[in-house]
């Protein structure tokens, strides 16, 4: 299913709310069609690459590579009441041209087998500027991608650098969307430091924050004003950012270190995704940032186990549905967003 077959499919009733009213139950709530916007699937072609190019991810991360299936996916999403699935590459990253090729192919051939199912975003060879536009091309063109996933930096290489903007410009044509994804940064503290060893900890929300915060102070929303950028955990550290950076960038602007630029509006052109933990705060310091146009659902499956998260769903819909906000989060902003 490429991305015209799903907004059509959408409008023809896949996103619509089949009962009326906002204050409902959280078992009315299942009847609702959910996206989830923040999975991943660990591919074959995924772990092979891993091989190939002596990529060890357990030691990268710190955190072993999960097991993933797509018959247990699909478990999870009917346990989950998950209507539709946007699979993302696993990380760490890829940056090369023939392996994406062959993960993204991969993702295709799951999303036939399945295109009520699933959808994927595509995986892109970040840095490479050339081999990354080319992916972009076949995989919304011919293998229908739904968009595609970005590292928050790539050899080093940090989105917001310019050096990638010929990439964004593709992109951009496209009015496309671009699922941000955290990477470690290249030189940590690994011994004997916590937050070096396990990235999810810390050091991935960190990266996120600073790949945006790079986005932001190089103007990349502003040059590329029709791409759909969505911001992965609750927003990472940007609530905490909001008040300092928007003065930082203020007082770096009135020294000619930096172009003058509006921090809030910056934040406001983004969306967020509620995989992690968002009951019982982060979902309202996400509101400190975002308004609830902005903010989409995510899981984080595998890397979080299907019970974890069907807890964190339980407390979260128990909320959301306490708000009145059901409809939303799950439907009206994940249609606007596809749209």
């Amino acid at each position: 299913m490429n991305r015209r077959e799903f907004i059509k499919l959408s409008g023809a009733g896949f996103l619509a709310m089949t009962f009326g009213g906002l204050n409902m139950s959280t078992d009315a709530a299942e009847k609702f069609s959910r996206i989830d916007f923040h999975a991943h699937a660990i591919l074959p072609s995924y772990v092979d690459a891993l091989k190939r190019l002596n990529i060890d991810a357990a030691a990268i991360e710190g955190f072993p590579l999960p097991k993933w299936s797509v018959e247990e996916h699909l478990q999870f999403m009917s346990d989950a009441g998950i209507d539709f699935t946007i699979l993302s590459p696993a990380t760490p990253h890829i940056s090369d041209c023939k392996s994406a090729r062959a993960i993204n192919e991969d993702f295709a051939q799951i999303c036939r087998r399945f295109p009520e199912k699933f959808g994927f975003a595509a995986t892109l060879p970040f840095p490479n500027v050339e081999g990354s536009i080319e992916e972009f091309h076949y995989a919304t063109e011919k293998l229908g991608a739904l968009g595609v996933k970005v590292a928050s930096n790539s050899d080093g290489v940090y989105l917001g650098d310019k050096r990638l903007d010929p990439i964004f410009a593709a992109l951009n044509e496209k009015n496309s969307l671009v699922i941000i994804h955290p990477s470690p940064a290249q030189f940590l503290p690994r011994e004997n430091v916590v937050t070096g060893k396990v990235m999810a900890l810390f050091e991935y929300p960190a990266d996120t924050t600073r790949a945006v915060l790079n986005m932001l102070a190089n103007g990349t929303l502003e040059k590329f004003p029709r791409l759909k950028v969505v911001v992965p955990h609750c927003g990472s550290f940007l609530p905490y950012m909001k008040q300092r950076a928007g003065a930082m960038f203020q007082m770096l602007a009135a020294m000619n270190l930096m172009e003058p630029m509006n921090f809030a509006a910056g934040l406001s052109k983004l969306f967020f995704d509620t995989a992690g933990d968002p009951m019982p705060e982060q979902f309202d310091m996400l509101l400190k940032i975002a308004s609830l146009d902005q903010i989409i659902f995510g899981t984080d499956y595998p890397y979080v186990p299907a019970p974890v998260i069907l807890r964190k769903k339980k407390l979260f819909d128990d909320e959301l549905s306490r708000r009145g906000l059901m409809e939303k989060i799950y439907v009206d902003n994940a249609k606007n967003l596809l749209e």
